[in-house]
């Protein structure tokens, strides 16, 4: 008997993030940007206007053009799938939510003046978190602490010393998170957040 061949939505949360940020990317081309910049942007705004609450996440949707996204979900794609199967997708969705909303915040309050869009914050998370998904109780590896230093101090250096339009905040938050969740589930045996 002949095997059927099927294609398995094996990752659902981040098949599901891929697809809202290309979906939203078609949108900010169809809309000349204005979508991007209305919804998928945050920046400093008033705390009366609804929409600063809403962008705080969904900022990570929006990208400045094909080569912001394409460099985003490449890795998304790589590791997202990895980190659902081991800690779930329930948290991975909960990690990506906290991910951003802290460096949507933290840019907000140390940048007033830049706006912030794309999914750079959560792909450092998942680069970060990628590499504790190995450690046993009690111990750090080595992995985690070399790209906790090259990553870091890369960032802190391009944040002092480049005047690119990338915000090294959002990376350096992203990182910060993706260590702080490899060690919560180690601290408490996977346990859901």
């Amino acid at each position: 008997m002949k095997k059927k061949f099927f294609i398995d939505y094996n990752a659902p949360v981040t098949l599901t993030f891929s697809l809202i940020c290309l979906l939203v990317l078609l949108l900010t081309n169809a809309t000349n940007g204005y979508s991007l910049r209305l919804l998928f942007m945050t920046y400093n705004d008033s705390l009366f206007n609804p929409l600063t609450y809403l962008r705080l996440v969904t900022y990570v949707f929006g990208h400045a053009g094909w080569d912001h996204f394409l460099g985003n979900i490449m890795y998304i794609l790589l590791l997202g799938p990895m980190i659902e199967e081991k800690y779930g997708s329930k948290n991975l969705m909960k990690m990506i939510l906290i991910t951003a909303v802290i460096g949507g915040i933290a840019n907000n309050i140390l940048f007033p003046n830049i706006a912030l869009c794309g999914a750079s914050g959560v792909v450092f998370m998942m680069i970060v978190l990628a590499s504790a998904t190995s450690f046993e109780k009690g111990q750090i590896p080595l992995t985690l602490i070399l790209v906790m230093v090259i990553y870091l101090g890369q960032e802190v250096y391009d944040a002092l010393y480049s005047a690119d339009n990338i915000s090294q905040l959002a990376h350096i938050a992203g990182g910060i998170c993706g260590a702080a969740f490899g060690l919560y589930f180690r601290s408490y045996h996977k346990e859901p957040m």
